[in-house]
């Protein structure tokens, strides 16, 4: 073993950035590899709660304890990723008096604190509220941006000497003689790749330890080294609204089931969610029913939402696992706590540890008890420092208030600014040249998005995920186009091109199952901008008419809007 342990962290999302941030803080050489983008998995398709632990307050109170203790570190370490929304657990009429009563007990044991209100006075907090709602329990819930987490992470544990490596996919887990000593892997290419040297090109990744931080892929991973991680996928949908309907988190006070979460997320709401067992995370139905179920269900806590635009919905799938012998048939029953597999205990196979299980809330606790044990293996002696050090952006957010002024920020673009980049705004909004607005949905200035492309290449989801450009209300019809535009004259029109076309299929890939009344309008329009502007459909959209006919497109099919409800 070298005088510096070395480890290869395999998963990009809120748990393997977590780790590696942990592990570079002590000391150790990390290298951190995930296949797409960060948050390429789980993470990056979560409705943005930030756990108070009321959820899980009756059936699994050890991760309620583990949730609240969390909320209070991300508070404190990643204010400019976090807003404090409070939430609510309304009941309805035909809900279960004993088990509100039940809730309340469960909070108290689990010292989530809470506060009864009724139906009047909830709908004082929130309007729109179902009249019939008759009761409420407020608890401290709140809403994360996990994408922006997840990035600080990566971002600290580069800052502590980490090499992250995204794009590039393990083919295969390195043994020798019984022990895991590093991993096979292939680098991507094409305009998901910052460093293009290497893209296209495979890799030998040696390391003292490998942590295998790949969620509902951990199986996948395991499989490599032969051995068996019984992690039991489970896909839900989410779907994203127009507007921001509440600012509360809104649960509907019963057991656990489908469609029974709104969550407020910087400028929309996120309904959520189903709970379905698949077989393969990456290859499972997206069906319609599930986005009718949301509309349907949660319409009852607040009927606003019949009314409401549906702008895009996605799936996701979470990494549940089910510890040997425990029988469990419903994916609903499994808990949702964490659990570290040494595969040198369990298996006999030194050199390799899995974490599987858990909630994005507690991916802090997680990385620091795999960190603990990790260290322990290799003779570290460093102890987590996570709870206490503050993520790149979060320190205290008072002292920008002044600098908006000074960088020709108005409100609400000074805001957005501000809560995206907290105590960084000044370095990154502080250019020479003009500023103006690229993403007027979300205010995301040029200066925003030239920092990210600076961190991300080509990639322009990747520089969504950092500035959330493309995200609101016309999901790219308006600004993809001029995000594109910024890679000019550092990269070339071909790889412009490329970052742009992979950028509209993301944005599409969510919208196809909420293409009703206006949201089927404002898709129309969009479309229309792209063939008009850019050509992008062949000429079909030609105002001479003399395009091409077989790709013609009958506008008056689009007309009705939604007052017929096609």
């Amino acid at each position: 073993m070298a005088d510096t342990p070395s480890v290869l962290v395999i998963g990009g999302g809120s748990t393997g950035c977590g780790i590696a941030r942990d592990l570079a803080m002590r000391g150790v050489d990390v290298t951190l590899v995930e296949q797409g983008n960060l948050t390429h998995g789980t993470t990056g398709r979560m409705h943005g709660l930030l756990h108070s632990g009321g959820r899980y307050a009756v059936a699994d109170q050890a991760s309620a304890r583990e949730c609240i203790q969390e909320t209070h570190v991300l508070e404190d370490i990643a204010s400019h990723c976090v807003e404090e929304t409070g939430g609510l657990f309304v009941k309805r009429p035909e809900d279960s008096e004993a088990y509100f009563e039940r809730k309340l007990r469960g909070c108290a044991e689990c010292d989530i604190p809470t506060e009864v209100l009724s139906g009047r006075e909830a709908r004082e907090r929130e309007p729109y509220l179902a009249e019939d709602v008759d009761r409420a329990i407020a608890v401290p819930d709140g809403a994360v941006d996990p994408f922006r987490l997840c990035v600080a992470n990566a971002a600290s544990a580069q800052n502590h000497g980490a090499r992250i490596e995204t794009h590039t996919e393990v083919t295969d887990l390195l043994v020798e003689a019984g022990e895991v000593v590093g991993a096979a892997v292939r680098h991507g290419s094409g305009p998901g790749k910052r460093t293009h040297e290497t893209a296209g090109t495979t890799e030998r990744i040696e390391a003292d330890h490998v942590i295998n931080a790949t969620g509902a892929w951990a199986g996948r991973i395991g499989k490599m080294a032969g051995v068996d991680v019984a992690v039991r996928p489970s896909k839900g949908v989410m779907t994203v609204m127009n507007v921001r309907q509440v600012d509360t988190v809104i649960n509907r006070c019963k057991p656990k089931g489908n469609a029974d979460i709104v969550v407020p997320h910087e400028t929309t709401c996120i309904l959520g969610t189903t709970d379905e067992e698949v077989a393969d995370p990456e290859d499972y139905p997206e069906e319609q029913w599930e986005v009718d179920l949301m509309i349907e269900e949660l319409s009852k806590l607040l009927p606003v939402l019949q009314e409401a635009r549906t702008i895009r919905s996605y799936w996701g799938v979470r990494p549940l696992y089910e510890p040997p012998d425990s029988g469990t048939a419903d994916s609903e029953d499994i808990t949702r706590d964490f659990f570290l597999l040494d595969h040198a205990d369990r298996d006999g196979l030194p050199g390799l540890t899995t974490i599987v299980g858990g909630k994005f809330t507690t991916y802090r606790m997680m990385a620091e008890d795999i960190s603990d044990h990790v260290c322990d293996r290799l003779g570290v002696s460093a102890t987590c420092r996570t709870a206490e050090v503050p993520l790149p952006g979060s320190r205290d957010e008072r002292v920008l208030d002044d600098a908006m002024g000074e960088f020709g920020l108005t409100s609400p673009v000074a805001r957005r600014s501000k809560q995206r980049l907290g105590d960084r705004a000044s370095d990154v909004l502080d250019t020479e040249g003009p500023n103006p607005v690229i993403c007027s949905c979300e205010g995301v200035t040029r200066a925003e998005l030239q920092d990210a492309i600076e961190g991300s290449g080509t990639d322009l989801n990747a520089v969504r995920i950092r500035t959330r450009a493309s995200m609101g209300n016309c999901q790219g019809g308006f600004c993809a186009h001029a995000m594109a535009g910024e890679l000019h004259p550092e990269y070339d029109a071909e790889q412009a091109t490329a970052a742009l076309d992979e950028l509209y299929q993301e944005r599409w890939k969510g919208q196809r199952h909420a293409l009703w009344g206006e949201q089927l309008s404002q898709a129309m329009l969009s479309y229309a901008l792209h063939a008009t502007t850019m050509n992008r459909d062949g000429g079909a959209l030609d105002p001479t008419g003399t395009g091409d006919a077989d790709h013609a497109v009958d506008f008056a099919a689009f007309d009705g809007g939604a007052s017929d409800g096609d």
